[in-house]
C-alpha cells in the first residue's frame, strides 16, 4: 500500500482512517495486511522526520562562513528552524533531538549574531522544553538557561527578548532547578527590566511569569518587594493595553493575598493602589456591553483585588457589573489569566500549524524551507 516513489501514502491512510472511523459503523478487526501497511507508513514517517532532524543538525553545527560560502542566508536558517519546530512538536521527537546531537548547536544559535536566528532558536527551545520535564532537565544540564537570560536581559532586539523570554518561562516552570537557577542569575532584576519596557508584549510575558513565580514560590515575595515590582505593576493597571492591565492586576492579587506578611507590608502605597482602583472602576463603568463582555477578567480582579486589600465589596458590585446577565457566577477564586499561556503545545504528527507571520525584522514573508544540505563539507 505504499506508493510507487517508496514513500507512504498518506492520501491512502487518510481514505482508510476516515473509513473505518467515522463513528457511523463498529470498529472492525484489522486484518495482517492492514495492520503491516499502517506500522510501515508510521515507520516510514519516523525515520523520515529523523533523518531530516538529523540533516538540520548537520547545518546548526556548519561553521557560519561554510554557509555563506554555499549562498545559505540567515533567512534560509530561520525557515530551517521553522521546521525543526514542527518536527519537535513531538515530546518524542524533542527529546530524540539531543540524543541526535541536535541540542547543542540549536543553544548555540542563541547566540548568532542574527537576532532573527536568536528568537527562532528561543522559539525552538521553547517547544522542546513545555511541559517536558526530561528536555527540561537536558536543557538546564546544557547550560541553556544562561544565554536564554542574557539574551531575555540585554538583547538589543526587544524581539529576541521576547522570544528567550518565553522560552525560560517554559523551562523553569514546574522546574524548581531551573526556578532556582533563574533566581541566582538576576532574572527577578531582569523582570524589573522587561516591565519598565515601553513594549506592551514584553510587559506581558514578563508579567505572567512573574506571577507564576510568586504563586508558586512564596519566599520569593520578599524578593520582588524589595526591587519595586509592586509599584511597577500598580502603573501598569493602568496600562492602555488590557492584556497588561489584567496581568499587572493578577500579580497584585497573588501578592495580596499572601498571608505570611500581611497584604499592607506587601503592597506598600495602599493610598496610590486605591486610586487605581477607582480609576480601572470609573473606566469600566463607561463601557458599553461589548467591552464589558470583552474585559470579564478585569472587572472580576479588580473587585477581588479591592475586596482583599480593603475587607468590603467594591463598587462594581454595587453596580451589578462584576457578573453581567447570561454569565457565570465567578467563583472564590478570581480567572486564572496565566494557565492559557502555559497549555501544552499540540504534539502529534499531523499537527496543523498555522502559516508563520512575516518576520518583522527580515521584512519578508516565509517560503517552504529549502532542502540545505547537498554534500557535507569536507574535514
Amino acid at each position: 500500500m505504499a506508493k510507487d516513489g517508496g514513500g507512504p501514502d498518506w492520501n491512502g491512510l487518510l481514505k482508510w482512517s476516515l473509513a473505518h472511523g467515522d463513528g457511523t459503523t463498529k470498529p472492525r478487526a484489522l486484518s495482517e495486511e492492514d495492520k503491516k501497511w499502517f506500522m510501515e507508513a508510521m515507520q516510514a514517517n519516523t525515520m523520515d522526520v529523523v533523518k531530516r532532524m538529523k540533516e538540520i543538525t548537520q547545518v546548526m553545527k556548519t561553521p557560519d562562513d561554510v554557509l555563506q560560502s554555499q549562498g545559505v542566508t540567515p533567512e534560509n536558517i530561520e525557515d530551517m528552524l521553522d521546521e525543526l519546530q514542527e518536527h519537535v512538536e513531538s515530546i518524542d521527537m524533542a527529546n530524540d533531538l539531543h540524543s541526535i546531537g541536535g541540542l547543542d548547536p540549536l543553544l548555540g544559535y542563541l547566540k548568532n549574531s542574527h537576532a532573527g536566528i536568536r528568537a527562532k532558536a528561543a522559539e525552538v527551545v521553547s517547544t522542546i522544553v513545555q511541559n517536558n520535564p526530561k528536555s527540561q532537565q537536558l536543557v538546564m544540564e546544557s547550560n541553556g538557561l544562561e544565554p536564554l537570560l542574557t539574551n531575555f536581559s540585554s538583547d538589543a532586539s526587544t524581539n529576541s527578548r521576547t522570544k528567550a523570554l518565553g522560552a525560560i518561562s517554559s523551562l523553569i516552570r514546574h522546574n524548581q532547578p531551573g526556578v532556582a537557577a533563574f533566581r541566582l542569575g538576576n532574572g527577578y532584576a531582569a523582570l524589573r527590566d522587561a516591565l519598565g519596557s515601553d513594549d506592551a508584549r514584553l510587559q506581558r510575558k514578563a508579567l505572567h511569569l512573574l506571577q507564576y513565580l510568586l504563586h508558586d514560590n512564596k519566599a520569593d515575595r520578599s524578593v520582588a518587594t524589595e526591587l519595586g515590582l509592586p509599584k511597577l505593576m500598580m502603573h501598569l493597571a493602568s496600562s492602555d493595553d488590557s492584556g497588561v492591565r489584567e496581568a499587572a492586576l493578577g500579580g497584585l492579587l497573588e501578592l495580596a493575598r499572601d498571608n505570611t506578611s500581611g497584604a499592607g507590608n506587601t503592597l506598600p502605597d495602599q493610598d496610590k493602589l486605591k486610586d487605581v482602583l477607582k480609576s480601572r472602576i470609573e473606566g469600566i463603568s463607561t463601557m458599553d456591553a461589548d467591552d464589558l463582555s470583552a474585559h470579564r477578567e478585569e472587572r472580576q480582579l479588580v473587585d477581588s483585588l479591592w475586596k482583599e486589600c480593603y475587607n468590603e465589596p467594591s463598587s462594581l458590585r454595587e453596580k451589578g457589573l462584576v457578573v453581567l446577565p447570561g454569565e457565570d457566577t465567578p467563583q472564590q477564586t478570581p480567572p486564572d489569566v496565566v494557565g492559557n499561556l502555559f497549555e501544552p503545545p499540540l504534539r502529534a504528527w499531523a499537527a496543523s500549524r498555522p502559516p508563520p507571520k512575516e518576520d518583522s525584522e527580515s521584512g519578508s514573508g516565509k517560503k517552504d524551507p529549502p532542502l540545505l544540505l547537498g554534500p557535507g563539507p569536507s574535514s
